[in-house]
């Protein structure tokens, strides 16, 4: 088999360069026919010795990464031969001497495994399939690359996704729902339905060096951004952007510029019945795709442990709908004429083999809502991660907030007005709110884990009690969540079965729990089955 990877390690190169054979052929003939100026001369041998560079640079990569496989490989391999051959002497038929010499062949041997042979059995099995993923790796640095405008490497992947799922009760969204809807007579109790519109698509590009950073972009997408208005448009959902952003990476410092990630509160449940929307938004778990710029810096306490500072500016949204279909119309937090800013600290270690953070971050948001109505959106949040013995870990979020609706806190609002925006009469109540989510992982293997949560957001009562009831309208602020509501629970349990590394099968069931102060608890379940192909 190393034969078979030396032989793709010349192929390839063969390859790159006959490839370039023409393009180099080509620069070179452009080189000639500038003879006629001495500056074009210089101009064209000068881009032709920075792109040799680069092509040196990359092939010296490709190389770098092709042993580091290869003696990996070589390593594993030679592991999986010592141990089928000790699982065939115990499987041969035991000496005469019983016990005895058993133990007198151990002593000969002292390599030789003191468990059954099923045990060995076991490792066996784990060692082949490492071999078959390792191998993959290797494989995976020949195959051909998607083709770019660019010189430089383009990657797609993403999901294809598969939702069946049964509800119990009436939600704000059936296939990945957040709410649960008061019953009323004629509204359905249940649905059954399914949906592929979860499915996503992402795009890498590795670009070149700048400044001695390593240059990167992404761009992530899904299909769900709504429906058409034609016959059986619930099955075609548009086509939605979720996060696209570039990165300039050296050893302990990285610039993030992009629609990205909200970075100071970067944990979500995991879950594959909510990829378009987090899982436990609107229950504790605060996220956004926003425009934002940032810089982190890595400070390297030793080489399991660093402390990690964050900080950066953002588009200051406050979660409201845009006030027009097709003018980009400013909102109460654009209006304000400043960005949103935000900042984490973390503590990261290595801990049995798992990642271990604990952290810290602060959000601040500045708010105009018209004629001269100001308010600060303020929150603290804390996030952790802790890995336990026995493949059990522990990871969740806290805050306690003000106005930060724009980050689905205060379940999704920021103001409660006493009457329409435009009113110049009309006042204004930040909403407070506190909220979480943790989760409990148990994972069995690398193939199969379980998962269970639990999350609950908050509005405090006395802001959204601070106008009569009578005044309230769903959309004072432009927003289409009920000014009602109090207080929003959720749990959900669910496993993940990944058979090979491109498939997997999951099952979840998850409950709801929605308090309106006037019209006391709605609760509803879900059960969400799921298949998923990934490329």
């Amino acid at each position: 088999m190393l034969h078979g990877t030396s032989f793709f390690c010349v192929v390839r190169k063969f390859t790159v360069l006959g490839l370039l054979f023409p393009w180099c052929l080509s620069l070179a003939q452009t080189a000639n026919s500038a003879t006629q100026s001495s500056d074009d001369v210089n101009a064209a041998v000068q881009d032709l010795r920075e792109q040799v560079k680069e092509l040196r640079e990359a092939i010296a990569e490709i190389r770098q990464e092709s042993a580091h496989y290869r003696a990996e490989t070589d390593e594993l391999r030679g592991e999986l031969r010592n141990t089928r051959a000790q699982l065939a002497r115990l499987n041969s038929t035991p000496p005469q001497g019983g016990s005895s010499d058993i133990s007198a062949s151990a002593a000969d041997n002292p390599a030789a495994p003191t468990g059954t042979s099923s045990s060995l059995q076991s490792r066996v099995t784990t060692l082949e399939e490492q071999s078959q993923l390792l191998e993959g790796k290797v494989n995976e640095q020949y195959q051909t690359k998607v083709e770019s405008a660019s010189k430089y490497r383009v990657r797609l992947s993403g999901i294809v996704l598969l939702n069946l799922f049964n509800d119990r009760g009436t939600f704000d969204n059936q296939d990945f729902p957040t709410l649960v809807e008061t019953s009323n007579p004629g509204n359905p109790n249940g649905s059954f339905g399914a949906t592929l519109r979860q499915s996503e698509i992402a795009l890498e590009v590795f670009g070149p060096r700048l400044a001695g950073a390593k240059s990167s972009a992404d761009i992530h997408a899904d299909f769900a951004g709504g429906f058409p208005v034609l016959s059986n448009g619930v099955t075609s959902g548009l086509f939605r952007l979720k996060t696209a952003k570039g990165r300039l990476d050296w050893e302990n410092t990285s610039i993030v510029a992009g629609q990205d990630e909200i970075f100071f509160s970067p944990l979500s449940p995991t879950s594959f019945a909510s990829l378009a929307i987090p899982a436990f938004s609107y229950a504790g778990n605060l996220w956004g795709w926003i425009p934002q710029v940032r810089v982190e810096h890595r400070f390297n306490l030793s080489d399991a442990s660093n402390f990690k500072v964050q900080a950066g500016i953002m588009d200051n949204l406050t979660g409201d709908q845009p006030v027009s279909e097709w003018g980009n119309i400013p909102q109460a937090g654009e209006r304000s004429s400043q960005p949103a800013y935000a900042t984490r600290i973390s503590w990261n270690r290595t801990v049995f083999g798992q990642p271990l953070s604990l952290a810290g971050a602060g959000y601040y948001s500045r708010q105009d809502w018209w004629y001269g109505r100001h308010v600060d959106g303020w929150s603290g949040m804390a996030d952790w991660t802790l890995p336990m013995t026995h493949g059990f870990s522990l990871s969740g979020e806290f805050y306690r907030g003000y106005a930060v609706g724009g980050l689905n806190g205060g379940l999704g609002r920021s103001v409660i007005l006493s009457g329409p925006v435009f009113d110049t009469t009309t006042q204004v109540q930040g909403i407070n709110s506190l909220g979480g989510w943790s989760q409990l992982k148990f994972k069995v293997s690398e193939r199969l884990e379980f998962n269970t949560g639990f999350g609950l957001d908050n509005p405090f009562s006395k802001d959204l009690k601070a106008y009569p009831a009578t005044q309230y309208t769903t959309d004072q602020s432009n927003s289409n969540l009920d000014p009602t509501l109090s207080l929003n629970r959720s749990a959900l349990v669910n496993f993940i079965y990944r058979p090979h590394s491109n498939l997997l099968f999951s099952a979840e069931y998850r409950h709801l729990k929605t308090t309106r102060f006037d019209r006391g608890n709605s609760t509803g379940e879900q059960v969400n089955l799921m298949m998923g192909i990934l490329f």
